[in-house]
């Protein structure tokens, strides 16, 4: 069996209400544990839609058909009113995914906030968002959320310096190869890192291949030799790629591929590497990612100039 580390990013008050219900029932039905990393406060995502005017973010949106794959009410969401508080509304849903023993993880207060001004809000503002999701996770779960995953990928030396405040038991904060103790400047930071190491399905469609091909080159990505992690959204996998994405965990049984979560990865990983992480871009994705400095990303996924 090859094992593959399963994490599931929910984003959005429909992705928690809708994808995340899809995903249980699936997974359920598929014997399969992942990670859940859960955004629980105001679900500003359709804020986003100023990057239009960016022709990379534009191009993706068309590439992907954005408005097909999300939805227009995530789209929308957060641009004319406030956005709603995604931890209030779906907490029976949040808690369904810790009862039937998936790894339950914050994501986000404000995922928009984070994506969007991270590197302009200060060490006080970072920690009030994550505390504020903590503590909501807390009261949602009645107990502490196992782990945290930055949003899209987006990580500073100062945001980690602040988390380590925190009692996560892990981080996946960036991209990577293999799980590893992060050393930045000289730092060594307390939580370990298990990063993504495989695209994401919004990152290859229109690039690599066609909706059609993407389970097959999905999985002929995916090999004993390599420290195997995949992200998906609930938004897409347990969205409009719902049954596309169930057509994959089929082909994935035929593949001897045994779904895990995170935590089962990284407790198959010591002894653990030291890296650093620095910000980079990668093709597919607009705008910069942290990525782990001392491996190489796979080749479907090449590192651009670092972000200044």
């Amino acid at each position: 069996m090859i094992p593959v580390g399963l994490r599931v990013d929910v984003d959005t008050l429909r992705g928690t209400r809708v994808g995340v219900h899809n995903l249980l029932t699936l997974f359920a039905r598929h014997q399969i544990q992942a990670t859940f990393f859960f955004s629980v406060g105001p679900d500003n995502m359709g804020r986003h839609l100023w990057r239009l005017v960016r022709p990379k973010f534009l191009l993706k949106m068309l590439r992907t058909r954005a408005a097909s794959l999300y939805g227009l009410d995530i789209l929308l969401k957060g641009t004319l009113w406030p956005g709603p508080e995604i931890g209030k509304r779906c907490a029976s849903t949040i808690s369904r995914a810790s009862e039937e023993g998936h790894e339950v993880g914050l994501h986000a207060w404000d995922h928009h906030r984070w994506q969007s001004r991270l590197r302009e809000l200060t060490p006080v503002e970072i920690e009030t968002d994550i505390r504020k999701g903590y503590e909501r996770l807390v009261q949602i779960l009645g107990k502490e959320p196992a782990c945290f995953a930055a949003p899209a990928w987006q990580i500073t030396p100062e945001a980690l310096e602040v988390l380590d405040r925190f009692s996560f038991g892990f981080h996946s904060d960036c991209r990577g190869t293999a799980p590893f103790q992060p050393v930045i400047h000289g730092h060594r930071f307390c939580h370990v890192q298990v990063p993504t190491t495989l695209p994401t399905y919004d990152e290859l469609i229109g690039l690599d291949c066609t909706p059609a091909a993407y389970n097959e080159h999905l999985l002929s990505l995916i090999t004993p030799e390599r420290c195997n992690v995949l992200t998906i959204h609930a938004e897409a996998e347990g969205g409009a790629c719902l049954d596309q994405f169930e057509n994959f965990l089929n082909q994935a049984a035929e593949h001897d591929l045994a779904f895990q979560p995170l935590g089962a990865i990284l407790s198959q990983s010591d002894p653990l590497v030291e890296s650093s992480i620095v910000s980079q871009t990668i093709e597919g994705r607009e705008g910069w990612i942290a990525c782990q400095k001392t491996t190489t990303l796979p080749e479907h996924q090449h590192c651009g100039v670092p972000t200044p």
